[in-house]
């Protein structure tokens, strides 16, 4: 699947000129060890999406969403993990460092488009849940569902146009049904032919049947 590498290229592009060298490396460590369906599934939302869109504006929106994923996922496991409760390991610190700066560029890279609120609704809702979770509550919206529609939202409007409900409800139903994460490396983690999917969802074929949400009750 190529969307998988211009996804990665695109991320580690966004972060090249990050500085100090020790936490870039850091940020590229846990770029590399992640799931790259959030900036994969930005991509074919622009391609599914009617109208036309330059390359570099893709690309840095997928990364935008990648990062912004990236980085609160990372915060989520520094969360559960507890680092600074124990010895104050310099690689723990810079394990914090690095989740703030991957959200902050991410934020970066979408503050001017149409994915904006959904980003800033994405990072407020999660620290929700963190919350919720931690006092032995339960969440409606995970990371990965908010992260998802924030990635079709970035991908389709990067074209001019709307991002179809059916096809934010069509990716949701796609995080539910992945259950608790980490998320599945792509493309092994998305189903065969989720561009054709797409593009039925968001009303951009005729002739064909439209295509139901995924359940988590499906086979």
């Amino acid at each position: 699947m190529d969307e998988v590498a211009q996804a990665r290229i695109a991320v580690t592009e966004a972060i090249r000129e990050i500085t100090p060298d020790r936490l870039r490396e850091t940020m590229d460590a846990h770029i590399l060890g992640t799931s790259m369906i959030p900036g994969v599934l930005a991509l074919l939302s622009a391609s599914v999406a009617a109208g036309d869109a330059e390359e570099p504006v893709v690309s840095n929106r997928a990364a935008g969403v990648q990062l912004i994923y990236d980085g609160l996922r990372l915060t989520r496991a520094l969360v559960h993990d507890e680092p600074w409760t124990g010895t104050g390991d310099v690689e723990d610190d810079l394990d914090v460092l690095a989740a703030d700066v991957l959200v902050a560029r991410g934020f970066q890279l979408l503050s001017h488009t149409e994915a904006a609120d959904k980003a800033v609704e994405t990072v407020r809702e999660f620290g929700q849940e963190q919350t919720e979770l931690r006092s032995g509550g339960t969440t409606a919206r995970s990371l990965e569902a908010n992260v998802f529609e924030l990635a079709v939202i970035a991908g389709a409007t990067a074209t001019g146009g709307e991002t179809p409900l059916s096809l934010r409800q069509y990716v949701v139903g796609l995080a539910r049904n992945h259950g608790e994460p980490p998320l599945p490396p792509a493309p092994e983690g998305l189903p065969d032919g989720i561009e054709d999917a797409m593009r039925r969802v968001g009303g951009r074929a005729t002739g064909e049947e439209p295509v139901r949400t995924p359940s988590a009750t499906d086979p």
